[in-house]
């Protein structure tokens, strides 16, 4: 009875802390991904991935739900509950210009950090098509900004297309690394090196949620 009344209170006393939390701090999550070459993009179609939907249900989908977050001065259609963005103004993150946006002028895009080309070929082929939408359409992997920056881009990793703005490059490849880590992508070589080069001028960067 003492044996079972002594290992009742060890149990009792067993830290909480010994049960960590996965780290957020990027270069330690970039460390965990899988890394491989890119595959081929042999059936990749932007129509594989169904975006701008409304997964959050919350009446927009997630173009407008990204102007709304992103931008300041917001304008919206009549009759669109606050939904349709119609102009507005963006402090845009890649180059620290200030863009006004209009629904009727190209100016801004929605950006998705990591491509989705890019996306096809470092795992998202083998993805269902549910999971292909939610990766389109999540917050995380979504930013508006500066549509020539954006198309200058295209389906370029951080070995190939960084943000003019170096300010913001810490916080362009932490996203672009949570987002690999979040749906289970892999990385390049020649991308981990040059994610590796960025997070080594901002120790400690966390990864945003």
């Amino acid at each position: 009875m003492r044996r079972i009344v002594l290992l009742s209170l060890f149990l009792t006393y067993i830290p909480l802390h010994s049960y960590a939390a996965p780290s957020d701090d990027a270069l330690t999550v970039l460390n965990s991904l899988s890394v491989k070459g890119r595959a081929a993009k042999t059936g990749y179609t932007r129509a594989q991935f169904t975006h701008w939907s409304d997964l959050d249900r919350n009446g927009c989908d997630a173009r407008n739900d990204t102007l709304k977050r992103d931008l300041t001065a917001l304008v919206f259609k009549v009759g669109t509950r606050d939904c349709k963005v119609i102009s507005g103004s963006l402090l845009d993150p890649y180059s620290g210009k200030v863009i006004t946006f209009s629904s009727t002028k190209s100016t801004i895009d929605i950006d998705h950090v990591v491509a989705l080309s890019n996306a096809w070929q470092t795992g998202a082929a083998y993805f269902d098509k549910t999971k292909r939408q939610q990766i389109a359409n999540d917050p995380l992997n979504l930013l508006a900004v500066d549509f020539t920056l954006n198309r200058q881009k295209g389906d370029g990793d951080a070995a190939t297309w960084l943000p003019p703005l170096k300010s913001y490059r810490c916080d362009y490849v932490s996203r672009q690394v949570a987002v690999k880590a979040k749906y289970g992508l892999w990385v390049t070589q020649p991308e981990k090196d040059a994610i590796v080069k960025i997070l080594e001028k901002c120790v400690g960067q966390k990864i945003p949620n």
